[in-house]
């Protein structure tokens, strides 16, 4: 975040990289943002920086309380719980959607980044490196699916559902190692050839174990 943002409108631009300050871990869960910090690390206005917070908070991913500033959404059980639950709902219909819908380059998309997160894996990269190809891969089959309502119901949540993969790989990155290329390797397989009934079932459970993995490790 040190050099000045160029391009497009400034707050969009700098909601991009607060944005991606956060997702790189910089500004973990529950931390603190404060305007005149971040304006001066964009190169950008105060005025510029507050719009842009206030995109990110549209997106859920952060919080502004009244006497007590802007901070990045923490993680709570609660919050899981309506996050994922919705998640599984629309991951549903996306896969058994892109099972029909989707080309073959798009497939060929689909197992190249299960390579590209295998490789992660053995080259042993960081946790939000390999969460972004994670996320990378569910923004591929919602594009597959070619639903333009679905695919902007996902990226409403996407936000939040990127921050609370990172938490869950802070709690529990061994057991996100262990099942990350398994998991959406399956996925790609049955989106392009399995059985529509099982690719939905899949498809929700593989949600609902992150749910459970995150709630595991979260402290009390």
């Amino acid at each position: 975040m040190t050099s000045p943002v160029l391009r497009r409108g400034l707050a969009d631009e700098a909601a991009d990289r607060i944005r991606d300050a956060i997702f790189e871990g910089h500004f973990p869960p529950g931390a603190t943002l404060r305007e005149v910090e971040l304006a001066a690390s964009l190169g950008v206005s105060r005025g510029s920086v507050r719009e842009g917070l206030t995109r990110l908070e549209h997106e859920g991913l952060i919080r502004t309380i009244w006497h007590r500033g802007t901070r990045v959404v923490d993680v709570t059980a609660a919050d899981v719980g309506e996050v994922y639950t919705l998640r599984a709902a629309l991951d549903r219909l996306a896969a058994t959607t892109a099972h029909h819908a989707a080309t073959s380059q798009q497939l060929a998309g689909l197992d190249a980044l299960v390579t590209e997160m295998a490789a992660a894996v053995a080259a042993g990269v960081t946790g939000a490196q390999l969460v972004a190809l994670d996320m990378a891969f569910h923004e591929a089959v919602y594009a597959a699916a070619g639903n333009t309502r679905l695919h902007e119901a996902w990226r409403a949540l996407r936000s939040q559902v990127h921050l609370f993969q990172l938490r869950r790989v802070t709690v529990g990155a061994a057991h996100y190692r262990d099942r990350v290329i398994t998991e959406h390797r399956e996925l790609a397989e049955l989106i392009r050839e399995g059985d529509q009934e099982t690719l939905a079932a899949v498809a929700e459970e593989h949600v609902h174990a992150a749910r459970r993995a995150l709630l595991a490790d979260l402290p009390a």
